[in-house]
């Protein structure tokens, strides 16, 4: 993937998610779908910065913020979409809007966890961090194929100075930036979790 030109993503996903955390965290609001999916939007060239250990991510990923994106034009918030899901039976069927906001959230924390290795990491590999966040989120729900393509494939992770340019980032400026992603995407996750352990959904499938 080619460097992003002048453009800081992650600084616009961090600001887009502060945007999202607000609403959480004010406990008056439901989260609306449309900005939700625009937020997410925002990370998909993160995978693809990843290279071909995560093509197998960018691509679920892209898809099923796609099909949230498209049904934030019916659907007003991540609540009715839960709801509208559980009246039609349709919350665990292939491709629902349920199933594709709980994938979503997959990729939300696999990014997560990935800067809080990337933090705590000295050195310029990304291999690692990479490969325990993948083995702590991605990896439960995977097949033994999957699991087995991924960890062949984390050579060709770039390093992390390769990584911070593509991003148009140094040292301390990625730094600040995945602090703040963490801090401002994390309510968003257990909002999200919260909205399927209350309606006794389950996460695990």
């Amino acid at each position: 993937m080619a460097d992003l030109d002048n453009e800081k993503p992650l600084r616009k996903i961090s600001e887009a998610f502060n945007e999202l955390a607000i609403t959480v965290n004010s406990q008056t609001a439901d989260v609306e779908l449309a900005p939700f999916s625009s937020a997410c939007s925002l990370i998909s060239p993160l995978f693809g910065c990843l290279g071909i250990a995560f093509r197998f991510a960018e691509r679920d990923y892209i898809a099923k913020v796609k099909d949230l994106a498209e049904a934030s034009k019916s659907i007003g918030t991540l609540q009715a979409l839960l709801e509208r899901d559980i009246g039609a039976n349709a919350v665990r069927k292939a491709g629902s809007h349920s199933r594709n906001l709980l994938r979503v959230k997959r990729g939300l924390d696999m990014l997560r966890v990935l800067f809080e290795y990337l933090l705590e990491t000295e050195g310029n590999s990304l291999k690692e961090p990479a490969s325990k966040s993948y083995a702590q989120v991605f990896a439960p729900h995977h097949g033994w194929v999957i699991r087995k393509s991924v960890a062949a494939e984390m050579y060709a992770l770039p390093t992390k100075a390769q990584l911070l340019k593509k991003l148009n980032e140094d040292e301390a400026s990625s730094r600040l930036q995945m602090q703040n992603y963490i801090a401002t995407v994390t309510p968003v996750i257990l909002y999200v979790e919260k909205l399927f352990l209350s309606r006794e959904l389950g996460l695990d499938w």
